[in-house]
């Protein structure tokens, strides 16, 4: 396995890979099953898989959030060796954010309402940082496939219009096809996420309600208004006293929700047909 630090590293070690055969897991670290599960679905394409491991800090408007978000440095190498991974981008913040204003402004992009609900109303400026910082990644590494988890999916939303987008732009990199592998979960049904390790005791036993009420809800979705099926998952979630929700809204045929849990904000998300 290559580690590459710094811009030209990733593009020397890259140089031998032809772009349709490159595999990219981006990561913030911290590595999880879910991660890995992204990594095995790139590595059945039989191309080079690259992973990047990068905390993106414009993506998080609450300085104590991305001062907290952990860290596992030599955990997640070590699991991507055993994984199979051949390249890994891990470059610092100065690496990806070079001074240059106008190279910055370049890469806003118009996302509509897309990016001012859910997750956006309530993390204002979140995904033009996710997007501002995929962008960058995609422009290195020039993959053929991304990987994502569904867990985000309003991420992936705004993934898959950042690359219709800079498709229209003529980018070299709007080629890549986005794939979105279904949401890995602990057995008693709470999302893997980087952040369940921060959860308190209290915390980590209440958080499987968020699956829990998901579930019930779809039972109920056939029967309740949008007004009424959002209070009993509400309640649902709520019911211990431990979690507070944040919201409960639907994308399509996507219910989506988000968790306060202590200090800790969680989302989940589950497919409803009615």
């Amino acid at each position: 396995m290559r580690i590459a630090e710094t811009r030209e590293a990733l593009l020397d070690t890259l140089k031998d890979a032809p772009c349709e055969t490159r595999e990219f897991v981006p990561t913030m670290g911290a590595l999880h099953e879910g991660h890995l599960s992204l990594v095995r679905a790139a590595r059945r394409n039989g191309g080079t898989v690259v992973a990047s491991i990068f905390v993106n800090p414009t993506q998080f408007n609450d300085p104590n959030d991305l001062k907290n978000y952990p860290r596992t440095p030599e955990q997640d190498m070590a699991m991507l060796r055993t994984e199979g991974v051949e390249v890994v981008f891990m470059p610092t913040v100065e690496e990806i954010y070079p001074a240059d204003a106008e190279r910055e402004k370049e890469n806003e992009w118009d996302f509509g309402e897309l990016d001012k609900v859910m997750e956006g109303a309530t993390r204002p400026g979140h995904f033009q940082g996710v997007a501002q910082v995929v962008s960058k990644l995609f422009e290195l590494v020039q993959p053929a496939r991304a990987y994502f988890g569904q867990k985000d999916y309003q991420q992936v939303a705004i993934i898959r219009e950042m690359v219709r987008q800079a498709r229209e732009r003529g980018e070299t990199w709007a080629e890549a096809e986005i794939v979105e592998c279904p949401t890995v979960r602990e057995e008693d049904g709470l999302a893997m996420s980087s952040r369940n390790a921060l959860l308190t005791p209290a915390h980590r036993a209440a958080a499987p309600d968020i699956h829990r009420a998901l579930r019930l809800g779809a039972l109920k979705a056939g029967e309740l208004s949008p007004r009424e099926l959002e209070r009993y998952v509400r309640a649902e979630i709520e019911r211990s006293g431990v979690l507070k929700m944040i919201y409960f809204d639907r994308m399509g045929p996507q219910a989506c929700i988000a968790v306060q849990a202590g200090d800790v904000r969680l989302i989940d998300n589950m497919r409803y047909d009615n």
